[in-house]
């Protein structure tokens, strides 16, 4: 067996592979650097996957390399390497990603590869890494309680969304984002690739998805109707959450400029969203009969008039994106939908965009709990209160901290809002089928 059938046979069960679904007709090796000679090696290698339909995804791969495996690294086996010794996922040896961060510091470069060190930044390099299990498409390594390393399983050619807008605020003084401190890169096809992203690590720090789930699950085991009568209220840390994403607007305006875009542009963001509501009732049959709720609030935003303002925005953006740290919210993940082409997820959008993106997730962290919940009908009233709730508390406080106030653009936010959970409807049937109920959950009750 070649190394390539081997890596064939290891990538399918990986959590950041993409093509899941579909067999692998082709693997082949684009790339091979290697960046620690010995025992144990370190090498990074480029791998092309080819798959049904001429689908072709490229994914970064460090490679480990030891004559014995210890007990602790035999989950990241991948199989024999061509010199005999056995390969491995080396992101999960502290003995070779202490090499990556030691590059980061240095500025080394190493074949095609080029280590970058943010100005004025001191990095501590003897640290043990360890292996975040929460990501689906990338991988990250704390070293520590000092660095974070993301790295990017599958690099795209051109400019990294995330490490452009991390380096733009921070210039900017930004308190909401986690501090870049370097970055690996390369070129592939003449074009620059970020490999991965080493950011300042956010101690004591959780998730708001975190937070929220504690919320619920406090209003559901009080058994009261009303979240305000509930313990663990979570309307104080979305009225919080709302002025600091109004705030990070701010800053991404002014880093990167607003536009005013003419009125037909609001007719073509309108059939827009009919194009993705026909996608999705051909894929789910059951949106079908949301089709009038769903059609009227997109005619609604097609008949406005006057212009869209529209600027830089994360894209992609919930409640696992931002962490609640001792000092306030921190909004994580700059890079947009993965599956989104480069072009536009950095394209210009309306601000309204994100406050959709996290009104949704308030919903899903409430229905999420009522799947499989033995009193799910009797607590649906709770659920919709605590929705209704937090998203009147985040709409509120991002009003007031200077963003476009959603009061005053109720029909734009709320042609968004179901464009979104129309996507998540096309999401679920695709990826997790248990979890379809939520969005259209969510549909009817609008």
């Amino acid at each position: 067996m070649t190394f390539e059938e081997t890596l064939a046979e290891w990538i399918p069960s990986q959590r950041w592979f993409a093509g899941k679904g579909a067999r692998i007709l082709d693997v082949a090796i684009v790339a091979d650097t290697e960046l620690a000679s010995g025992d144990p090696g370190l090498r990074h290698l480029i791998v092309a996957v080819s798959q049904g339909g001429r689908r072709v995804d490229t994914y970064q791969l460090f490679l480990g390399l030891r004559a014995e495996l210890p007990d602790e690294l035999r989950h990241v086996l991948i199989g024999r390497a061509p010199d005999g010794r056995l390969a491995y996922d080396g992101l999960h040896d502290s003995q070779l990603t202490r090499w990556l961060l030691q590059a980061i510091a240095g500025q080394a470069e190493a074949g095609p590869l080029r280590f970058r060190r943010e100005p004025r930044v001191d990095l501590e390099t003897d640290l043990d890494s360890l292996v975040l299990t929460s990501e689906q498409s990338n991988t990250s390594l704390v070293f520590g309680e000092e660095s974070i390393l993301k790295v990017f399983r599958r690099p795209s050619p051109g400019i990294n969304p995330d490490l452009e807008v991390n380096q733009a605020l921070a210039e900017l003084g930004s308190t909401h984002i986690a501090r870049p401190l370097g970055w690996m890169e390369t070129t592939l096809g003449g074009a620059p690739v970020v490999l991965g992203i080493l950011s300042g690590y956010l101690r004591a720090a959780t998730d708001g998805w975190s937070l929220a789930a504690t919320s619920v699950r406090d209003l559901y085991a009080s058994e009261a109707e009303v979240a305000a009568d509930a313990g663990g209220d979570f309307a104080g840390e979305a009225y919080r959450l709302g002025e600091a994403t109004a705030e990070v607007h701010r800053d991404l305006a002014r880093a990167f400029g607003l536009e005013e875009l003419p009125p037909e542009a609001i007719s073509k963001l309108a059939d827009d969203m009919f194009h993705r509501l026909d996608e999705a009732i051909a894929v789910v049959p059951e949106l079908g009969q949301h089709a009038d709720l769903l059609g009227a609030a997109f005619s609604d935003l097609a008949k406005l008039d006057g212009s869209l303002a529209v600027q830089r925005v994360h894209g992609d953006y919930h409640l696992g994106q931002v962490l609640r740290t001792q000092t306030g919210w921190v909004v994580l993940d700059f890079e947009g939908e993965p599956v989104t082409p480069l072009a536009l997820r950095r394209a210009p959008a309306s601000a309204l965009r994100d406050v959709a993106g996290m009104l949704r997730s308030f919903d899903y962290a409430a229905r999420h709990q009522l799947l499989a919940h033995r009193d799910e009908d009797w607590l649906h009233a709770a659920a919709v209160d605590w929705v209704r709730r937090n998203q009147d508390a985040f709409c509120a406080g991002y009003a007031a901290a200077g963003g476009t106030d959603p009061g005053t653009h109720a029909i734009l936010l709320r042609a968004l809002v179901l464009d979104k959970a129309v996507y998540e409807v096309i999401y679920e049937a695709q990826h997790r089928p248990g979890w379809i109920a939520i969005p259209l959950g969510s549909i009817a009750d609008a």
